[in-house]
């Protein structure tokens, strides 16, 4: 069995000599945490590490997965800037022909025409989207600069619901909702129960606790209908609320309510 290599942040962090890391222990690292609390986007953060800006402590870091102590104070350029950990929440009208890729951001992405309307503000954040949509899928997408809501709102085990509307091709009947809210089969996978119903001639309303590849679409064309167009329309009960192509950030009692999560800074 291939030998599995140690993560970046990890071998960094025991090479730290300043802060020893306890085996199994997690730390925040140095250029996570400016992403995270807006000071740089994270490629930025990262060069600005190795270039020998960023000191901790009073120490200059050279590595970008340097671990950062509880309660660290952090200076860029020899200006000291707040890194505590906070949650912001971005709702986007994802619009056809993009793709959510977040290692390749050339090109038609979500990432591009996100930032390309972020005031000033919000630029110095790294931005993570929230699971994926197809490239022809419409509709909510959660961005975060947070790595602990992504997992909260991608995770099965938190069941936070997706709500979609799949335009289909074929006769909708009774039969066929039934089995989508049984749960259908497809490649010896089997979706967890869905809610179902018919939103309006020729329009399906699904409702997930989970996101498998075009999992979605699978489901649909399981049951012999075939989808024309797909949109999601809620995740939690946020609905979304911003015309295509735009933008709001969610407030924190929404991220709390609706959302169920609790933002750092809060806890």
């Amino acid at each position: 069995m291939a030998r599995q290599r140690e993560p970046k942040w990890l071998k960094a962090a025991r090479a730290h000599d300043g802060h020893p890391l306890a085996d199994g222990a997690k730390p925040d690292f140095i250029s996570r945490a400016l992403s995270r609390a807006g000071v740089l986007p994270s490629a930025q953060a990262e060069e600005a590490v190795q270039a020998n800006r960023v000191k901790v402590n009073g120490r200059k870091v050279h590595e970008p997965f340097a671990p950062l102590p509880p309660g660290a104070k952090v200076q860029l350029d020899g200006t000291f800037v707040d890194v505590a950990p906070t949650t912001r929440v971005l709702a986007f009208h994802k619009p056809k022909n993009t793709v959510v890729n977040g290692q390749d951001r050339d090109g038609e992405t979500v990432f591009n025409a996100l930032i390309a309307l972020l005031p000033l503000p919000l630029q110095g954040y790294g931005w993570l989207a929230v699971g994926r949509l197809d490239r022809d899928t419409t509709g909510l997408l959660l961005f975060t600069n947070d790595e602990q809501f992504v997992a909260h709102a991608t995770s099965p085990e938190t069941k936070l619901p997706k709500r979609y509307l799949v335009t289909v091709a074929g006769q909708v009947t009774d039969e066929k909702l039934a089995t989508l809210r049984r749960g259908v089969t497809y490649d010896g996978f089997t979706a967890k129960p869905a809610k179902a119903a018919l939103r309006r001639p020729g329009v399906l309303e699904l409702t997930l606790t989970e996101g498998k590849f075009h999992q979605v679409k699978r489901m649909v064309n399981e049951v012999n209908l075939a989808t024309l167009e797909l949109y999601r329309e809620a995740v939690g009960d946020y609905v979304l609320d911003v015309p295509l192509g735009a933008f709001r950030e969610l407030t924190e009692a929404e991220i709390t309510t609706q959302l169920g999560y609790l933002p750092r800074q809060r806890r």
